[in-house]
C-alpha cells in the first residue's frame, strides 16, 4: 500500500498515511483538527542491481547486417561506362 504525506496548514506538522489508491485523501489533522494538504515526497522505491542502466545492456555493433559502402557500390555501378563491342564480337554479328 502506498504511503502518502500530508501537511497540516494550521500547525505545520507532517503526517504519513498508508492508503489504497481508491481511498479518499485525508482532510482533517489528527493533532489539531486543521486542514491537511497532500504533499509530494521522495519515493522509497529504489532500483538496485544490474540491468537498470543503458550501459548494463549489450549493444549491437553499429554496422550490424549492413554493408559499410553499400551506397558507394550502388553509385559506382550506375556510373560505369557502357561496354563497347570488341572487333571480334562485331564481326560475329555481321
Amino acid at each position: 500500500m502506498p504511503i502518502y504525506e500530508y501537511e497540516c496548514l494550521k500547525c505545520g506538522k507532517i503526517h504519513e498515511a498508508h492508503q489504497k489508491f481508491a481511498d479518499k485523501p485525508l482532510s482533517k489533522c489528527p493533532k489539531c483538527g486543521g486542514t491537511l494538504k497532500k504533499i509530494i515526497s521522495n519515493t522509497s522505491f529504489i532500483l538496485k542491481g544490474t540491468g537498470w542502466y543503458k550501459t548494463d545492456y549489450a549493444s549491437k555493433p553499429a554496422n550490424s547486417g549492413k554493408k559499410p559502402n553499400a551506397k558507394k557500390d550502388a553509385g559506382a555501378e550506375s556510373k560505369t561506362e557502357p561496354k563497347t563491342e570488341s572487333k571480334a564480337e562485331a564481326a560475329a554479328k555481321a
